[in-house]
This record gives C-alpha cells, structure tokens and sequence, in this order.
C-alpha cells in the first residue's frame, strides 16, 4: 500500500527526519522500519545532489522519501520531484493560494503548472508517461503550519485539491504569536488544537514533530489524534542513544 493510500486512510505512519548527508545513515533508519523519512533541505546542509543520492538508497528500501524545501519555489520543488522523491513537505503555507502553488508544482498541466523535464523519476526519459500515472498514485503534499496566519486560514487551506496531510511546525508557530519557544503557552495551545480539530474536519491526517526521541511523548501526539508524527531526526537520534548507553557503562563501572 502507498503511503498516499494510507494518509487517506487516515492511518497512522510514523517517520524521522534525515539531516546528514551520508546515506548509510538514511538507510539504516529505513530499515529500522519507519514509513517515511523526511530528508531537510531547511535545517541542513543537505544538497540537492545528497538528496537524489539518499532517495536512490530509499527506494531500495521502499521508503518513501518526503523533501522539506527551503521555500514553496517551483523551480525547487520540480528539481526534488524530478530526482525522484516521492512527495514535498513545504515550510510557511499560511494561505490557500500558497497551499494551491504547492499542488501546481507537483503536477503537470492541465491539474498543476510543473515544467516537463527528464530525469531520474522519469526514467531518464524512458518512461515519462508511466511517470504521469505514478504521481497521480503516489505523489504526496504535505504543509507545514507554522504561523498563526495559517491557523486563522487552515479551514481554506485544508479544502485545496492535492493537499495530503499537515504537519504543525511548533516553535515557528510560537515565535509569530510572540511566543518563541513558549510552547506549553495556552494561546499557543490552543491553536495547535485548532489545527488538529480542523483537519479532524477535513478529513486530512495531520501532526507534529516529536524532536527529541521520547516514546511518552510520541504516545500523547498519538492520543490527542495527530497521526502523521515525525519521531526525532538523526542527529538527535545518535546522540541520546550515545549518552544514554554511555551514562549506563560509566555508572556501571563505577558501581563495579
């Protein structure tokens, strides 16, 4: 089953975050089982030529590989689509318009604006029509809401054709209510529950990123409805596991 079937299923799926550029390590973490792996053109150092690299690596592995952009540009968002990622996660939606530019990136005329090229997705040239049929079937869209301007509009935001599923970006949402990292503030509360009630009302699977690897943490995301959750990335991933497996030795030894 696709990942596009499963979001509109409203299935939970669980992913992470990719941040360094090796792809031995995108590998490893799909193994490990996770749905999707987000590879973060935003937050990195990863370029375009890293991530075409990594998504050949997941694909192998059958994981869909999901690119977060630095911007909703269309010459972006065909460039990661044309190297064969499987959808887009795109940073500051805070309108319709915005999520509906995002759609038209993705997808060829007559339903979107993207520019025809081949390249690795479409076989090199060799199978650009099966290609059409693929994105169709599988190409997935996800918005990140991340200010407050987004909240006020999500209702509009959520009804736009070609939108698959919303992730809450919680630190950005907080800053443009004046809040920066105030998380646990009741405004800033309230309106993740407006998002989440939203897309509750839209039919849309929707969630938030849990950063730090924190299984209590990923289990409230999950009672309190969102089911498209990234658990941790893998910087933070790598680093709690050698702190914590070091703490343990240290005080062993100590104890012994």
């Amino acid at each position: 089953m696709t990942l596009k079937s499963r979001l509109n299923r409203l299935e939970l799926t669980i992913g992470s975050w990719v941040t360094l550029g090796h792809s031995s390590i995108a590998e490893i973490m799909a193994a490990a089982g996770f749905d999707w792996l987000v590879l973060d053109m935003e937050h990195s150092v990863l370029e375009l030529s890293d991530v075409q690299s990594i998504i050949q690596v997941l694909d192998g592995k059958e994981c869909p590989a999901i690119v977060r952009l630095t911007s909703n540009h269309s010459d972006q968002i065909k460039r990661v689509m044309d190297a064969g990622a499987t959808g887009i996660m795109v940073p500051m939606i805070k309108s319709a318009a915005d999520a509906k530019a995002a759609v038209e990136g993705v997808y060829y005329p007559p339903r979107g604006q993207r520019g025809v090229g081949l390249a690795r997705a479409q076989g090199y040239g060799a199978s650009f029509q099966a290609y059409r049929q693929w994105l169709d079937d599988n190409a997935v869209i996800v918005v990140m809401i991340e200010h407050v301007d987004a909240v006020q509009a999500i209702d509009q935001i959520l009804a736009v054709p070609g939108i698959d599923a919303y992730i809450i970006g919680p630190y950005d949402l907080s800053g443009s209510m004046g809040r920066p990292g105030d998380l646990d503030h009741p405004e800033v509360q309230a309106a993740i529950a407006q998002v989440l009630e939203a897309g509750r009302r839209a039919g849309k699977p929707g969630g938030i990123h849990v950063i730090e690897p924190d299984l209590q943490a990923l289990q409230q995301r999950i009672q309190a409805g969102f089911n498209f959750l990234g658990y941790g990335l893998d910087i933070r991933i790598l680093d709690a596991i050698c702190r914590s497996h070091l703490q343990t030795i240290r005080a062993t030894l100590k104890n012994s």
